[in-house]
Order: C-alpha cells, then sequence, then structure tokens
C-alpha cells in the first residue's frame, strides 16, 4: 500500500472569485458571438464545473458536447503525449465552436484539440480556459478568453485534481505536499 504525504491546500481562488469570472467571460463570449449558437465543448474531467456554470449563464444559446483526453496519467506533470479518450459526438461543420479548458499549462493538448477539430471545418474555433500557467507553456496556441493566470504550481479543486481527490472542492487551492 502507497504512503500518503501530507497534503496542505493554499486556497487561490475563492468560490465567489470564481463565480464572478465565469459571468466576466460569460459577457465577452455573449458580446462576440450575440445571439448565435454556440457549441461548448467541454474537456473532460476537470472541465465539467466550468463548463456547467458558464452554459448556464450563456443560456439557450449553447450546445454542450464533450471530448475525454488523457495526458497526465495519475500524477502532477504532463506525459506530453495527449490520447483522445471520447471524441465528440455532434457534426461541428459550419458551427461556432468554444472548446471549454479548466486549464491550459504546457499547452499540448489544447494544440493537439485545435489541429484535431480544425479539419472539420467548424465556423470558428476559439478557446475559453478559466485557468492559463503561462511560464508552464511548451506550445505557442491561442486562448481567446482566458479567467485567471496563474503561477507555474499544481492546482486543484472546481474540477481539477489529483489522482481523481479533491475534483468537487468549491474553490481553487495550491496543492502542497509533504
Amino acid at each position: 500500500m502507497p504512503v500518503e504525504l501530507p497534503i496542505r491546500l493554499e486556497v487561490l481562488f475563492s468560490a465567489e472569485a470564481i463565480a464572478a469570472k465565469v459571468d466576466e467571460l460569460a459577457g465577452q463570449i455573449r458580446q462576440d458571438y450575440g445571439d448565435e449558437t454556440v457549441i461548448l465543448l467541454g474537456v473532460l474531467k476537470g472541465s465539467f464545473h466550468f463548463l456547467s456554470d458558464l452554459g448556464r449563464r450563456l443560456a439557450d444559446t449553447t450546445i454542450v458536447d464533450f471530448v475525454q483526453t488523457s495526458s497526465y496519467g495519475s500524477g502532477k506533470s504532463s506525459t506530453g503525449i495527449v490520447q483522445i479518450r471520447k471524441d465528440l459526438d455532434i457534426n461541428i461543420e459550419d458551427q461556432n465552436v468554444l472548446i471549454v479548458e479548466d486549464i491550459v499549462d504546457t499547452g499540448t493538448t489544447l494544440a493537439h484539440l485545435r489541429e484535431l477539430l480544425a479539419v472539420r471545418k467548424p465556423r470558428t474555433l476559439k478557446v475559453v480556459a478559466l485557468l492559463s500557467k503561462p511560464e508552464a507553456r511548451k506550445h505557442k496556441t491561442q486562448v481567446e478568453y482566458v479567467g485567471f493566470e496563474i503561477p507555474n504550481e499544481f492546482v486543484v479543486g472546481y474540477g481539477l485534481d489529483y489522482g481523481e481527490r479533491f475534483r468537487n472542492l468549491p474553490y481553487i487551492a495550491i496543492l502542497h505536499e509533504g
């Protein structure tokens, strides 16, 4: 049985700060798209809280679908290999597609997704990410809507996990081990 190190969580963004930021992002998105339908393409599993809150604020002009990728395994750093575990279910040709990401750090997953989705000929293809780690970026990939820029720390909560733990916290925290 593995030994578990003591873990300390340092709150980075409260539930209230996250809610205010989601409101702000929804306003920017609505301003850019007007009444046009937008497909919110959530990247599982981490984006589900963010996508749910964002979708409610954007109301009935959205369609929701999901993709699931993996590049972390159960560790704290990306393996650099992106696997598609679940592809989207709907046709995105000539549609406005907004990839909904919990966090963009190295940019590897997002670069791969943009390439994969672009060949499906969406009308527009943009990204909204609640969190961005510019210091960790290895791939230059565009993120049109960014909630918060954060330091190059491992964070959990509001959909983000560590070995499937801490995902349901209502806030985002830096995870400290030891």
